[in-house]
């Protein structure tokens, strides 16, 4: 199924430009929304919480800051960018009390409204922008004069215009730039857990591990496999995020694109498909998510095990040494 995708042509500036923003969170997201808005002459405030760090570089910035509550109260649009596992609380006790019929809440991830943890009254839009980039990255290109790549999804339309808010929303981050596509929450937030889980994160990390891994128990230096399995590895994806596989193949020796058709599918083999579609499933039908939030709510106990775990790992002892020499890698 083809997907649409809006450009700046297609959407209205106005619509944002009119209406007062309250962006929740000041970190990666939050201050990337809040600048970008604030640039394109957006009516912003940022709420945070009682004794925050983040407010006095908001204020440094020029963004006028309030509580969570008073920024809800006043804003047409509130846009939710605390973390997930924080999300919920916060609507509850901060948001929606000062939500009124015709506001608009929106968020970056689908995560709490998809698997029901927010339900905000039928009288509200309910709208996503979703950069496709981490934070810094939206800030910086958008002064760069480029952008980011948006999602635009509504959820609920009560006022008749939710669409026309979400890509005016999005032109106002900058993402109307490179372009806009309209999906939903659910497809946005299925395809980004599974995204993150099967292959950017979990089975990226995991890859790399298990290379250094094999390469250094059968008696390799760790260096060597280090640069081999982890160093190597920005080279590859950014010849592929430039102009495709094929020419990452093209660039690449005829040695290395044998061996990538031969070893390959050894590697990501029908086990591996097997265990991709197995996380999905647990995706779709809710189980991840409420895998999450019992450990946040047990203190993120198992994921501070496993961030301990990975901190401590051979690979990253050898990475930071080697890192350290590097005279371009900024510290």
């Amino acid at each position: 199924m083809a997907v649409e995708i809006l450009y700046e042509k297609d959407v209205n500036p106005e619509v944002i430009q009119g209406m007062k923003v309250a962006i929740i969170g000041y970190g990666s997201q939050g201050h990337a929304h809040a600048l970008n808005l604030k640039d394109s002459g957006v009516d912003v405030r940022v709420g945070l919480r009682p004794g925050s760090k983040s407010a006095a570089a908001a204020e440094e910035a020029g963004l006028k800051v309030m509580s969570i509550e008073d920024a809800a109260e006043e804003a047409d649009l509130i846009m939710v960018l605390v973390p997930d596992e924080l999300q919920a609380k916060v609507y509850k006790e901060q948001i929606a009390p000062h939500l009124h019929a015709g506001n608009t809440l929106a968020f970056a991830h689908g995560f709490n409204i998809h698997f029901g943890y927010i339900q905000p009254p039928a009288d509200v839009n309910v709208i996503m922008c979703a950069p496709k980039g981490p934070g810094h990255i939206v800030r910086r290109q958008y002064t760069e004069g480029s952008g980011v790549p948006d999602l635009a999804c509504v959820q609920q339309d009560a006022t008749g215009n939710a669409w026309d808010i979400a890509l005016s929303y999005a032109w106002g981050v900058g993402g109307a730039r490179s372009g806009v596509i309209k999906s939903t929450f659910k497809d946005e937030t299925e395809e980004d857990l599974f995204g993150e889980q099967a292959v950017l994160c979990g089975g990226l990390v995991e890859l790399v591990k298990a290379g250094f891994e094999t390469l250094t128990e059968a008696g390799y230096p760790e260096e060597l496999a280090y640069f081999e399995c982890y160093h190597e590895m920005k080279m590859i994806v950014d010849l592929m995020y430039e102009s495709g596989i094929h020419f990452m193949n093209y660039s690449i020796s005829n040695t290395a694109e044998y061996g990538e058709y031969y070893a390959g599918p050894k590697v990501i083999n029908e086990q591996s498909r097997a265990a991709m579609k197995e996380l999905l499933a647990r995706i779709q039908d809710g189980s991840f998510a409420q895998e999450f939030v019992d450990d946040c709510n047990n203190g993120h106990k198992w994921l501070l095990e496993q961030r301990e775990a990975i901190n401590t790992h051979p690979i990253e002892i050898t990475g930071e040494k080697i890192r350290s020499m590097f005279s371009w890698i900024k510290k």
